[in-house]
């Protein structure tokens, strides 16, 4: 099911006078194909939770509209849409088993929705199979993992062969490696139904995993929409640029003058096509290259030894990230008592922007 947002826009009014309103979704436009696995990206407060709200018609908007397929679903109640929403703390009836849980959904069914007995049993069977949770049926959510209660709310939702499933993030109450698993699950689980999935997480390393999309947010805007790789490798602005990386990506105060990038007084690499400006300067922690007399020179703070990857920490002068760290390969050793290390820049993992707007400047290297 194709879902399409047209201008979507959500203003809360401020019950303090003398403050504007908060305006959470701002002129929000976007298609979602049919069939894949989109990510809502972006820190506390973006808005991304009001846009699944207003998707799934918890929220109205102030203006907009919303559609699945060409059916304007904008003033339709949540109970009409066809969606499937799975919360962040589960929400399962403590009292109730697994099973019942599942089919609780199905007995709400009224009118010509209503489903014979034998109809409803097989479809529990079904999603507890999908979600592989059919030994669980007779327990109790008490008597289960946090990951073992996600999947059974996550069978909740998909009972009713939702037109759309949304996540309202979905793996925040899990540990590291219950996220792991239960995201792995949620992507298989998709891929296998092909229901259009809406995923909203403020974890940029869950997002780019498993979406086929993602959307980065900032303050209720759109800031950009892509795949995730594309997303990483070619951000559009300084924002996106910070938010998306493990480590984050190193930012540095540079100018550009005569068709050369300065970062302090070193000449890092050509930046032809970019008229002299200051600017601020992007530096993926994959993108270091060390070599005895390469053009950036860093003082080095630590040397962290992750098995495959060395982790380096680092200072510079023009440095606004603090510390800033480099990615290099294990098999460069570097000696005890170091304090200097120099290092080659890979021209694709180094980013301008520009120093007011902080939008993209593309640049060649050669």
């Amino acid at each position: 099911m194709k879902v399409v947002l047209q201008n979507l826009t959500k203003v809360f009014p401020n019950h303090n006078k003398k403050m504007p309103d908060v305006t959470a979704v701002n002129n929000f436009t976007f298609e979602i194909p049919d069939g894949q696995l989109i990510g809502l990206l972006g820190p506390s407060g973006c808005g991304k939770s009001t846009a699944l709200n207003l998707i799934c018609g918890l929220e109205k908007p102030t203006s907009g509209k919303i559609f699945f397929g060409d059916e304007d679903v904008t003033d339709l109640p949540p109970e009409h849409r066809g969606v499937g929403l799975v919360f962040q703390n589960y929400a399962l009836y403590p009292h109730m088993t697994v099973r019942q849980n599942i089919l609780f959904p199905l007995q709400n069914f009224k009118g010509k929705d209503k489903l014979p007995k034998e109809e409803m049993e097989k479809r529990v069977e079904e999603a507890a199979r999908l979600v592989q949770i059919e030994q669980l049926m007779d327990r109790k959510p008490s008597q289960m993992s946090g990951g073992q209660q996600q999947r059974v709310a996550i069978a909740r939702a998909l009972v009713k062969m939702p037109r759309v499933l949304l996540l309202d993030e979905p793996l925040s109450n899990l540990d590291a490696r219950l996220r792991l698993q239960t995201r792995e699950e949620i992507r298989r689980i998709q891929r296998s139904t092909g229901i259009t999935t809406i995923f909203v997480t403020h974890d940029q390393e869950e997002a780019m995993s498993i979406s086929d999309l993602i959307v980065v947010m900032k303050e209720g805007v759109i800031q950009q929409i892509d795949k995730p790789q594309k997303v990483y490798d070619d951000p559009a602005n300084l924002f996106v640029a910070k938010f998306l990386g493990t480590p984050p990506i190193n930012v540095f105060e540079g100018r550009v003058e005569k068709g050369a990038l300065y970062l302090g007084e070193d000449r890092i690499l050509p930046v032809s096509g970019v008229a002299d400006q200051k600017v601020w300067v992007g530096l993926r922690p994959e993108g270091f290259v060390p070599r005895e007399d390469g053009a950036l020179r860093c003082s080095l703070k630590a040397v962290e030894v992750m098995g495959r990857d060395t982790s380096v920490v680092l200072g510079h002068p023009a440095a606004v990230s603090d510390p800033l760290r480099a990615i290099i390969s294990s098999d460069h050793t570097v000696a005890p008592g170091t304090k200097e290390l120099r290092f080659d820049l890979k021209p694709n993992k180094v980013f301008l922007f520009h120093k007011e707007t902080e939008l993209r400047i593309p640049f060649s290297a050669e």
